[in-house]
Parts: structure tokens; sequence; C-alpha cells
């Protein structure tokens, strides 16, 4: 068997012992791709996967906006409140983390192997959302940046 098989199913066996459908998901659709020599399509997933992911979750965040659940009285509630404009604050700060996590990330490939395996294991057994391979690789050039 295929090596990158074998690790593909290694990582959904994580998934499902995990818990998380996420992974499981995910990473199914990857093997079934290579199981059915679709695999040709995997670069495409690979250089826009991320871009439309984070199109989907920003739409998932906006959501409540379109239908009308949080109007003006809410947004301007923002600028007003002490724990909504620290909320403000992380959220600038955690956009910034995924800046330079996905620098990191396009310009170290052993990174990407080290980083999705600590996320796999955050989201499988820590209950995590999969939304941090930026934000940890935002985190490692911060902390690498220091021992330049």
């Amino acid at each position: 068997m295929d090596t990158v098989n074998v690790i593909l199913l290694l990582l959904l066996a994580i998934g499902i012992l995990g818990n998380n459908e996420s992974v499981a998901i995910a990473v199914s659709i990857l093997l079934v791709l290579r199981l059915i020599h679709l695999d040709r399509y995997i670069p495409l997933l690979e250089k826009y996967g991320l871009q439309v992911g984070i199109i989907i979750l920003t739409i998932g965040v906006l959501a409540p906006i379109a239908s009308g659940k949080i109007g003006w009285d809410q947004m301007i509630k923002v600028f007003t409140h002490p724990s909504t404009i620290f909320g403000l604050i992380v959220g600038i700060f955690v956009a910034y983390l995924g800046g330079r996590g996905l620098s990191l990330l396009s310009s170290n490939p052993l990174m990407v192997a080290s980083i999705m395996i600590g996320t796999i294991i955050g989201v499988s057994f820590l209950k995590g959302v999969p939304v941090g391979p930026l934000i940890a690789a935002g985190i490692a050039s911060i902390i690498l940046g220091w021992f330049k």
C-alpha cells in the first residue's frame, strides 16, 4: 500500500477516535480522491483550499449580519463596551497571527506537517476547531523570530 494512503488512514483513525467529524471528513475526501485516481486535483486543493476555506468560514461568521440577527445596535456596542472592545483587539491580533502564519507555512513546508499534526491532535482530543494552523504558525513565526 502507498505510504501516503497509510498516513491518511492513520489521520482518519485519529479523527474517528477523537470523535472529530471535520478531520475525518477532510481526510476521507483526500483519501477517496487518491483511491479513485483523481489525485491530480489535490494540487488545486493545496493551492486554493485554504483561501476557499477562509471564505466559507467568513461567510459563516457574517451570516448573522445577513440574516438580521445582528443589527446596528449590536454593531455600535462593539465600540462602547469593554468586553467587546477587548474582543475587537483580540480579533485584530488573531488576524495578524493568521497573516504571519500564512507566510511561515508557505515558506517552510516542514512546519506544515508539524503544525497539521498538532492541530489534528488538538482537534481530535482536546475538542478544538481546525482553524488553528494559521494561528499556530503565526505564533511559531513570532517565537522563531525571537531566536534569529
